[in-house]
């Protein structure tokens, strides 16, 4: 006889079906059934976040006396080994759920009382036990407030480093190298490959920054908040417990919230953070692009660089190749833009003691994240590093561009040189030759105040 597919479980409502090898229980497979919408799933991450944070409730209630030593152990033992990711197939609820993140604070609290009753040989429950002193009001902003902590602080900005560092090599290597810089895309005085870097450089190294600065108001926790903020049902020590715990486990600064009312009611710290990711996806958004127009060509666009080529860029034309990486971290950046303002409008959802939007808030801005740290490293190793200067090119540019007279502006004043500029242009002829005609300047003169190098000096002050 073949084995049963499903077994019964019982929770406040009845009897449900659920599958035989589930780990979860009855209000996790209520969830599912409920709300089959997109089959988008909470990241890594937050898992992990909510593993971290029933592990060290369960020590802290052991400390105060109100959980036992086996039973606490058994948990903690049970929440590590799914903050590893050992039981991520458990975690089987779609995004778009109770909008506090209810359904997933239970999912977890079920999958940690399975496990931990098999390692303590008797029955864990999950709201008595795993949920001692906690609510799913102030668990899901927790988890959204560590994930993204440890999200930005272990993948973003080591990758915003490491693109740091690429731009910083690169510019070391083209310094020598002036090229036509543009305004409007149009020609404009001449700048160092090494200076448009180094503007790409700068917008990083502010985007990471920014993201810094917002991190001590994501260290703030609303665990200890409970239902509504008042911490009903928990020891009045639990808040500050549970947040020194998560810093010892984690090496972040966290804390508990000054003000649960805040924490468990709003979502500004996400909605901050958000704004800074924001800001980095514009940055990285027009980096791609510029790379895509230096790139252009080879022989109809401006040429100015060489992307490494990766991948036929064409089923139609052969030896046709497009800029890949450019073009998808563009995408990415737009999908993070598209992010934000879905985070912003989560973000103003809270109604009275409760943001009803978290699971949304939660998987947009961790994707966020991810996105620009993946990114940030495809861009740099695979884009910065290796595209190459096609020096001649630039150079006869260079020489040949007639707003370089603006130089001459101090010596033979702007209608002059804008004189100058035009027929030099029209004929088709060097800015010096004609100026040569047009002025009293010698040469040498012409030389000296004309030199592309001596042009680029200055724009970057310590």
């Amino acid at each position: 006889m073949a084995e049963p597919t499903y077994r019964i479980e019982r929770d406040s409502m009845g009897e449900i079906q659920v599958p035989a090898n589930a780990l979860y229980s009855a209000q996790t497979q209520r969830a599912v059934e409920n709300f089959p919408v997109s089959n988008l799933r909470f990241p890594r991450t937050f898992i992990r976040a909510l593993a971290l944070i029933k592990g060290a409730a369960a020590a802290v209630n052991q400390r105060l006396g109100l959980l036992e030593a086996d039973m606490a152990l058994a948990i903690q033992a049970a929440a590590d080994e799914v903050a590893k990711g050992r039981y991520d197939e458990q975690f089987v609820l779609d995004i778009f759920q109770t909008g506090s993140g209810t359904s997933t604070n239970m999912n977890t609290n079920e999958v940690l009382a399975s496990l931990a009753a098999v390692r303590l040989g008797s029955k864990v429950h999950p709201n008595d036990h795993v949920n001692m002193s906690q609510s799913s009001n102030d668990v899901i902003p927790t988890a959204i407030h560590l994930s993204a902590y440890l999200a930005v602080h272990e993948e973003l900005l080591p990758a915003l480093a490491h693109l740091h560092r690429s731009l910083a090599a690169k510019a070391a290597a083209t310094d020598h190298v002036v090229t036509t810089g543009r305004t409007h895309l149009m020609d404009a005085m001449p700048v160092r490959v090494s200076q448009i870097l180094g503007g790409w450089a700068s917008q990083i190294q502010h985007g990471s920054e920014r993201l810094a600065a917002s991190l001590p108001r994501l260290a703030e926790l609303a665990q200890g908040g409970t239902a509504v903020g008042t911490g009903i049902n928990a020891h009045p020590a639990f808040g500050k417990a549970i947040a020194n715990q998560l810093a010892e486990w984690t090496g972040l600064p966290l804390v508990a919230s000054s003000n649960y009312f805040e924490s468990l009611s709003t979502q500004d710290a996400a909605v901050e953070l958000s704004g800074q990711l924001n800001t980095v996806a514009t940055s990285l958004m027009k980096i791609a692009n510029d790379l895509r127009w230096m790139n252009s060509g080879p022989i109809a666009g401006l040429g100015e660089i060489a992307l490494p080529a990766l991948q036929p860029g064409s089923s139609i034309m052969p030896g046709k190749v497009n800029p890949v990486i450019p073009e998808a971290v563009a995408m990415l950046c737009a999908q993070v833009m598209g992010n934000h303002l879905t985070v912003t409008i989560g973000g103003q959802s809270g109604n009275f003691q409760l943001n009803v939007m978290l699971p949304v808030i939660a998987y947009n801005l961790l994707q966020s994240i991810a996105l620009l740290a993946n990114g940030s490293r495809m861009l740099a190793d695979s884009a910065i590093a290796g595209f190459t200067v096609n020096e001649a090119h630039i150079a006869g540019l260079v020489g040949r561009n007639p707003i370089l007279v603006t130089a001459l502006n101090p010596v033979i004043g702007y209608e002059k040189g804008a004189k100058i500029a035009k027929r030099a242009y029209a004929e088709g002829r060097s800015l010096k030759e004609v100026a040569l005609e047009e002025t009293e300047l010698s040469p040498d003169e012409l030389d000296r105040i004309l030199d592309p190098r001596g042009l680029t000096e200055g724009g970057i002050h310590e």
